[in-house]
């Protein structure tokens, strides 16, 4: 099953970064690029690399430049991240290219990748309530309620998984078809976003 095969994939970015556990350590890609792994790995370390983000600029303490440098930072994470889902999207489009659309076919309410994409933020969120279910110096409430919310993601986890294989084996039956439909962000175009296009 892919969702098996993704998440496989996501587990080994997720632990692979947390070795040395720091935003700024150098990316390496263990998959050849025409590999879809390459794509699955690459997107999830980006996610993981902005969980982290995601944490330090939320310090009360953080100086402001500092704090504007990393919201530069993960913006231009969250414009990786939709590439990503794009390219993602690209591959399975090109593989089901030949499929025969059958009559009454149906479209879903997102693509196969962007399904992936809340995969491979769900393993973080599994990764991290392990952590906090793990913890010895927390208090057994602390413990408890993170168990609870562990096996909630675990459930998650369990039907997200189920939905993409089903997706992607309705694509390939014919009984669903694929749109794709670009992220038009307005607010990184020179044009559209009124205080850069002001800035000109």
């Amino acid at each position: 099953m892919f969702s098996k095969f993704a998440y496989s994939i996501f587990e080994e970015s997720i632990q692979k970064y947390h070795v040395i556990d720091d935003v700024y350590q150098t990316f390496e890609n263990p998959y050849p690029k025409d590999d879809i792994a390459h794509l699955l790995y690459r997107k999830n370390w980006i996610d993981t690399v902005q969980w982290h983000y995601e944490d330090i600029i939320r310090d009360p303490d953080i100086a402001p430049a500092d704090a504007l440098v990393l919201k530069r930072k993960i913006d231009a994470s969250n414009q990786d991240r939709t590439d990503l889902v794009e390219f993602i999207d690209s591959y399975f489009l090109n593989k089901y290219k030949d499929v025969e659309v059958k009559e009454g076919a149906t479209i879903n309410t997102e693509s196969p990748a962007w399904a992936i994409d809340r995969l491979s933020i769900l393993a973080l969120k599994v990764y991290h309530m392990q952590e906090e279910v793990g913890r010895t110096d927390a208090s057994s409430e602390h413990i408890e309620k993170c168990t609870q919310k562990l096996n909630i993601l675990l459930e998650q986890r369990k039907d997200l998984s189920m939905a993409i294989d089903q997706l992607l084996a309705d694509i390939e039956a014919g009984d669903k078809y694929m749109k794709v439909y670009k992220q038009m962000k307005m607010y990184n175009d020179d044009e559209m976003n009124p205080i850069l296009r002001g800035q000109k």
